[in-house]
């Protein structure tokens, strides 16, 4: 078997069984573990899964910049924005993640609304700017570029002079064993550190991101309350989730 022809059967294995292990796949080919890891290697470094001990498992596609995100499942991204800003409740201290499908959410918030929202995001927190009766609390730090949030011990601190009610959470991965994951360090504990200051933390991922797993881990799935996603997020990865015990709404 040709090295491309392996990689595309290592794909379509991915896709069908939502991982790859490395020993069986060399057992049902016939070929050596050191030519699959080879193979998964290069795989890796285009960005076409993730590497893990003994095999691999889906990439995420949300890993790109913003412009490019914005590209990417969004009428999706609308719905479940729809559906989170209808969770709110007047009087309520709401964070606001950044990210695209949180641009959603500070978009259908309701014209009178009355409450708080926190948020490290510049990007949300402009989206916010026609709410007269929100009051923004943006927190300050180093501005990651990629995802246009704040990071970094500033940031951190200022969080824990904060107590929430509901945290909307933004990742790239989202994976029933893996937990939830995204692809910067400093992005992963920022986000930590405002679970730990919210009452609630509810999800909000695309299809996209389900079953898919990043380099950094923010939190187990035990540790959220729920998951909004959209009505076409298949069946099997949505039924991991519940089977966990997590609440999914589908938009």
């Amino acid at each position: 078997m040709l090295t491309d022809q392996r990689k595309r059967h290592i794909l379509a294995v991915l896709r069908r069984d939502g991982q790859v292990v490395a020993k069986d796949l060399s057992q049902s080919l016939g070929l050596s573990e050191d030519t699959i890891r080879r193979d998964l290697r290069e795989l890796a470094a285009s960005g076409q899964l993730l590497r893990v001990h003994g095999g691999a498992l889906p990439a995420s596609p949300a890993v790109a910049d913003m412009t490019g995100r914005r590209l990417i499942a969004t009428d999706a991204k609308a719905a479940i924005g729809r559906v989170a800003a209808g969770l709110i409740r007047p009087g309520q201290v709401i964070v606001l993640d950044g990210g695209t499908t949180s641009r959603e959410v500070a978009r259908n918030l309701a014209p009178d609304l009355r409450a708080t929202v926190v948020t490290h995001s510049p990007t949300i927190a402009a989206e916010l700017e026609g709410h007269a009766a929100v009051d923004v609390l943006l927190i300050g730090g180093r501005l990651f570029k990629h995802s246009m949030v704040t990071v970094g011990a500033i940031a951190i601190e200022a969080v824990q002079r904060i107590r929430a009610d509901m945290f909307f959470l933004g990742v790239t991965g989202v994976h029933a064993s893996e937990g939830l994951t995204t692809g910067d360090a400093e992005e992963a504990a920022m986000k930590r550190a405002l679970i730990a200051r919210s009452a609630e933390t509810m999800v909000l991922a695309s299809p996209e991101k389900l079953g898919a797993v990043s380099p950094y881990l923010v939190a187990p799935i035990g540790e959220i309350s729920g998951l909004i996603t959209h009505a076409d997020a298949p069946d099997e990865v949505v039924g991991s989730f519940e089977r966990l015990g997590l609440r999914v709404i589908r938009a």
